[in-house]
């Protein structure tokens, strides 16, 4: 991917939000933790105001035990004290407990539903976006916002609170000596305030080249065979180095940042302690203040160490957040190029909940009608005023050179992409009157790179027709002749396939799909180069089960060898987006038109092949 295109990408608005984090944007998916919530923020709050007190028996002790010099009451300030401090640890605890439920829920809901919304996005979405890209945005992007909805809300709360109380407790006893506390606090305020926008930049950046990273490393991995033919190996390693770089000087620009900030930040509560122990020393000395209450000062002094710790750390990540929650944004609310109206999702449901009772029968008959069609990420056009009319149970072969449109044609068959202009008919209808879920569930798709996902043979199989029984799988893998293949794994259909199917060749694959698709039963067949990656064995086996499962269906078979489509109903030979030949075999070859010269010139390629073998 080149560098403009992954910043037009990654760029959006780069203007700094920093209000509220961004945390608007994640109410919806918030709204079922609201209880949760709730008792977090309570306990945490609760066992703040605990803390909060616990110097106060530090003063008690000093004033009373040690300079009376009297025991008369220890008794009952140990028990209030062990109960303050029991208090503290159960709420702490549950203030914990519910900040982890938080990071876990928030984080499967969020991916949830990032997931689904995928699953209604179209094609051309994932032809714009690379899965490195996806990947980090469902899995490290709601990770970092779960940990910011949950630990970040709960240690800002006990910040805050601590802070302020003790702020208010010490202005309650002595307010001139708090006065220059809350200057260092002042002063420390203006820090953050001063190097929060620098740090989002950085921070921002180094999540968009780790984006980028994450996406190169992921092409590396899945093109690893082709780069290793290729011989690109050492452009490739190049090409990840100088991200790795370019990420490496980014961070550590972004440390400088955050280590000068923490540096500062860090220098607010040690000053404070200063200023208590030089002129809370002095009204000591002097019998303005008993050491007790100069004890109360130092320890708030020095426990408001860790809060702007904290902050130093927290506020970088609250503001990295905000890049996390600005894209994770942008995909849940990126719209589908191909998409249900209201109308049609209440009547037949949508692809997670389908309304199968509204659902009618689809028999077959499809009609273009006046279509144009360009892609959406694209400027030329591919078809333009297209017409074609195919009846229920024909069988249409699409011929033609690559980049004709034969592959677009069928994608708005069966609508991934919908027609820029005109109307693609389904049984006489309008495709964009009924629900996607409908209409997918009716056609048997056998690309011409196979897909098996991981597992074994049978949940492959099972992809096509869920319920389905033993014996329609048996018929379904001997129709196609795959029985022979699983018969020669050792544990039949409950062999495992590896991933992405990588335990088997291509035409194995080719064949278990291809049963995959009948095993749906769908009433149009699309064929993409179904027999390319078989031999000429296994392609007669398939051309003889072609012939069988797709009598009385609608099929459309794209065909890169001539020699299997002799047999079909219509063919359609298509050049530049238009159908400039169409008829039987033997009629378009006595027209020694394009088809013919294409015809011949594969026939005498295939001889020269065999010529040389």
């Amino acid at each position: 991917m080149s560098d403009a295109a992954f910043r037009n990408r990654e760029s959006g608005d780069r203007r700094v939000r920093l209000p509220w984090f961004g945390i608007p944007a994640l109410l919806p998916f918030l709204k079922p933790f609201r209880r949760p919530m709730a008792l977090m923020v309570g306990l945490c709050l609760a066992g703040g105001c605990l803390d909060i007190c616990l110097p106060l028996f530090q003063r008690y002790a000093i004033d009373h035990f040690i300079t009376e010099e009297t025991l008369d009451t220890l008794p009952a300030f140990i028990a209030l004290y062990l109960l303050f401090i029991t208090g503290s640890f159960v709420l702490n605890y549950g203030a914990f407990y519910y900040a982890f439920f938080m990071e876990m829920n928030v984080s499967m809901e969020l991916r949830r539903a990032a997931f689904n919304h995928l699953q209604t996005l179209s094609f051309s979405f994932f032809n714009r976006n690379s899965v490195g890209y996806i990947h980090s945005r469902v899995m490290s992007d709601t990770e970092r916002i779960s940990m910011l909805v949950s630990w970040h809300v709960m240690e800002a709360i006990w910040t805050l609170i601590f802070m302020f109380g003790a702020l208010v407790i010490m202005f309650s006893i002595y307010w001139q000596l708090a006065a220059g506390v809350s200057l260092a606090l002042l002063a420390a305020a203006f820090a953050v305030a001063f190097f929060q926008r620098a740090i989002f930049r950085v921070n921002k950046s180094i999540r968009e080249l780790n984006s980028r990273i994450t996406g190169n490393f992921n092409e590396g991995i899945t093109g690893a065979r082709t780069i290793k033919t290729l011989g690109a190996a050492g452009r490739i390693a190049g090409d990840f180095r100088k991200d790795t770089r370019k990420m490496n000087r980014t961070s550590v620009l972004g440390m400088h940042f955050n280590a000068l900030f923490a540096s500062t930040v860090a220098f607010a509560p040690s000053f404070a302690l200063a200023i208590v122990l030089w002129r809370g020393g002095l009204l000591t000395r002097e019998g303005v203040m008993e050491i007790g209450t100069l004890s109360v000062f130092m320890s708030y002094a020095v426990s408001m160490m860790e809060p702007f710790h904290w902050i130093s750390s927290a506020v970088s990540e609250l503001i990295a957040a905000q890049v996390n929650i600005e894209r994770f944004s942008r995909l849940v609310n990126t719209a589908s190029d191909v998409a249900d109206t209201p109308e049609v999702t209440a009547k037949y449901g949508d692809a997670f909940c389908p309304k199968r009772e509204n659902w009618e029968p689809l028999h077959g008959d499809v009609e273009f009608r006046d279509v144009s069609f360009r892609y959406p990420d694209g400027d030329e056009t591919i078809l333009e005023h297209f017409n074609l009319k195919v009846p229920q149970g024909a069988g249409v072969a699409l011929v033609g050179e690559t980049g004709a449109g034969k592959s677009t044609l069928v994608n708005l068959v069966c609508r991934f992409f919908e027609p820029t202009a005109g109307q693609v008919l389904i049984d006489g209808r309008d495709v964009r009157e009924r629900s996607q879920l409908w209409l997918h569930s009716h056609i048997g798709y056998v690309l011409q790179t196979p897909y098996l996902f991981s597992g074994t043979v049978r949940e492959n199989l099972l992809y096509g027709n869920p319920n389905a029984t033993e014996e329609q799988i048996e018929l379904a893998i001997k129709r196609v002749s795959a029985d022979r293949v699983i018969s020669r794994m050792g544990n039949g259909l409950d062999s495992q396939v590896g991933e992405c199917g990588d335990l088997l060749s291509t035409g194995e694959k080719q064949l278990i799909s291809f049963a995959r698709a009948i095993l749906a039963d769908p009433r149009i067949l699309v064929l993409d180069e179904a027999t390319s990656s078989v031999d000429t064995v296994t392609e007669k086996m398939i051309q003889d089960a072609i012939g069988e499962v797709t009598r009385g269906r609608t099929s459309f078979v794209i065909a890169h060898r001539l020699s299997t489509v002799r047999g079909a109903d219509m063919i359609l030979v298509m050049k530049d987006g238009r159908v400039v030949e169409h008829g039987t075999h033997v009629n378009l070859m006595r027209a020694r038109g394009y088809y013919h010269s294409l015809y011949t010139k594969q026939f005498e390629l295939e001889a020269v092949k065999k010529l040389s073998v």
